[in-house]
This record gives structure tokens, sequence and C-alpha cells, in this order.
């Protein structure tokens, strides 16, 4: 059974059977806004969220940054499924929009976390986006094959106003790796911000 994180927790990368995982996806999931035009017509605003993540040494040093202009680390441990410009038009459809993969036995020796971010890139407040939701799951993009963990970021009062939001930070601690559900909206605007508050602040 998944896990359902809450904001700050911190949670072994353990599946049901003892095994660790090692094969990790981590899916966004998010729905266009529907607005009311005249005489009852609906009409659709498409939201362009984007799921990044960066990989950090032991001193907090940025290793790679992986996002919509560089969909692949350069050790090849971790790859972006592509820019999703519009969520679900339609309702949700129970598929992720965006999905990053990470192998965390390709990664390069040097890398200890790896920190995920998501942006509003049109700047749209993410309490007017009618549902959002981050799930780790080992499978493919287009396969879940067992859900370790969820967490629902739309049912909260705490993101309105804000368009960036820390996800969370895989990290590595005594040669196991760990995940660290940070769940917080920041006041940055873009990407790079960001990642400077999670050096500031998370790392």
């Amino acid at each position: 059974m998944a896990i359902k994180l809450e904001k700050g927790q911190r949670i072994n990368l353990e599946k049901n059977n003892g095994s660790k995982l090692t094969n990790i996806c981590v899916g966004v999931n998010w729905g266009a806004i529907e607005k009311k035009g005249w005489f009852g017509t609906k009409t659709t605003e498409a939201v362009d969220l984007d799921a990044s993540c960066a990989e950090f040494d032991a001193a907090n040093n940025i290793v790679d940054k992986i996002w919509f202009c560089h969909l692949h680390s350069n050790d090849m441990a971790i790859n972006h499924s592509g820019d999703d410009l519009t969520g679900d038009t339609d309702g949700d459809d129970g598929l992720d929009n965006e999905v990053i993969t990470v192998d965390l036995t390709k990664l390069d020796p040097k890398v200890e976390k790896i920190a995920f971010v998501l942006n509003s890139f049109r700047g749209q407040d993410f309490k007017t986006i009618p549902f959002a939701s981050i799930r780790i799951y080992e499978g493919t993009p287009s396969k879940v094959k067992e859900v370790f963990a969820t967490y629902d970021i739309a049912n909260d009062a705490t993101f309105a106003g804000s368009v960036s939001m820390i996800m969370g930070v895989f990290y590595k601690r005594n040669g196991e790796w760990k995940f660290n559900a940070i769940g917080e909206p920041t006041i940055d605007r873009d990407f790079e911000q960001t990642l400077e508050t999670v050096k500031q602040r998370y790392l």
C-alpha cells in the first residue's frame, strides 16, 4: 500500500517485500482550468506546470539540472518525459502529465541529493488549478508497477498565491537513499529561483 506523504515526512526507499527501490518515477498530474463563457458555454485555459529536478553533491553544489530544456542528465540516470503545455483538458484521465524517471544505480557517484520542484510557467496561481498530484512509483512513464507514495498538492490553502513549490528531496545517508517530502510553496517565479531556495533552506 502506498504511503500517504505529509509535509516534512521522511521515508526509506523500501518496497513492501523489503527490497530497495532503485528505479523510480516521479509523476505529476494536473488539470486545465475550466471557465464559464457567455450563455453558459465553457472554455478551457491551458495550464503549463513544469516538473524539474537537480542533482547536488555533498557540498550542495549543482551537478546537473533536468528540465524541459535538458531532458536527460549527463550521467543518463535521470530522464524527463517532456514538456506538457496544457494539462488534462477533459478532466482527470489518471495519467501523469510529466514524469521524471530516476535510476539510482546509474547516478554519478558524487551525487548525494536530488531535489524535485514544480513551477507554473505562465504564472498561474496554484489555487486556480482544479487538481494536481505527485506520485512516486516503480515502473515506467506509461506503466505503473507499484505506487510507492502519493502526495496531493492541490487541496492545500497554503499554496494560494504561489506559482512555484518544492516537491521533495531524495538524499543519500549511510549509503542508502531516502526521501524528504517537503511540499512547500515558495515566492519564487521560475526554476532557477526555486533551486536557490532549495540550496538555502532544504539541503
